[in-house]
């Protein structure tokens, strides 16, 4: 058995167990492995593993793998997300080579990605990232914001709104990593509640997806938990 291997069965226990804690199907929490800056290597021995979904923050480093994977693994189905910030000249690769992106937080780059994503390709799967605590410097809709992003997302051509994601900053205790949560997943029912059919809820990392399983996540997002401790950061483009 491979670390990796070893590694997955050890967090999908994770999740198992947070489940049973929250009253909810283990079925209902998906796994995205986050494989920046591991190699393709990594992510066949994750894929022999049994894990389809892999999640990357650069751009360049994201699609130069998705690549690789095709001509390692041709005719394997795997699902690739784009977690990492966008910057509007950087979307066209995305959605070229995506099957969903995670960090939409303006309607610029949502436009963008309609515009780019090419017609025989299934619709692009889109979250909005929200900056559910106030951080400054981070990425992420506000709150107040959302409602309208969400509407004027949701009527692009060549786009599926599937819901929200976010990035909380790192708190020690299991109770305020909640109720941070807990804010994301108030502002999705709110957008179920006006009309908008969301089914997605993607939160929760390393050393807090217990937390974020509890407030209601339907996709937990986990690199180290899986690959292990990060090479040196990638420089390609964001």
């Amino acid at each position: 058995m491979t670390t990796i291997e070893r590694n997955l069965q050890q967090v999908h226990e994770r999740l198992k167990q947070a489940c049973t804690l929250a009253g909810r199907d283990v079925n209902a929490v998906a796994l995205l492995a986050v494989s920046k800056t591991f190699d393709a290597d990594a992510v066949c021995l994750a894929l022999d593993a049994g894990q389809h979904a892999f999640g990357e923050n650069y751009v360049q480093e994201g699609t130069e793998k998705i690549e690789t994977l095709r001509r390692l693994r041709p005719g394997v189905a795997l699902q690739w997300h784009c977690i990492g910030p966008l910057q509007s000249n950087k979307t066209r690769p995305v959605a070229e080579r995506f099957d969903w992106v995670q960090s939409v937080d303006r309607l610029k780059i949502a436009q963008r990605l309609s515009e780019q994503r090419p017609a025989d390709l299934p619709d692009l799967q889109i979250c909005l990232q929200v900056n559910v605590d106030g951080g400054a410097n981070k990425s992420g809709v506000e709150p107040e914001a959302l409602a309208e992003l969400a509407l004027a997302v949701s009527r692009l051509p060549r786009l599926k709104l599937r819901g929200l994601m976010c990035i909380p900053e790192p708190v020690p205790d299991f109770e305020t990593q909640r109720d941070l949560f807990m804010r994301a997943k108030g502002l999705f029912d709110q957008l179920n509640a006006q009309g908008l059919v969301l089914d997605t809820l993607s939160m929760g990392m390393s050393d807090d997806l217990e937390a974020a399983v509890a407030a209601g996540s339907t996709m937990v997002r986990v690199g180290r938990g899986v690959f292990g401790s990060r090479p040196a950061k990638v420089t390609s483009g964001a």
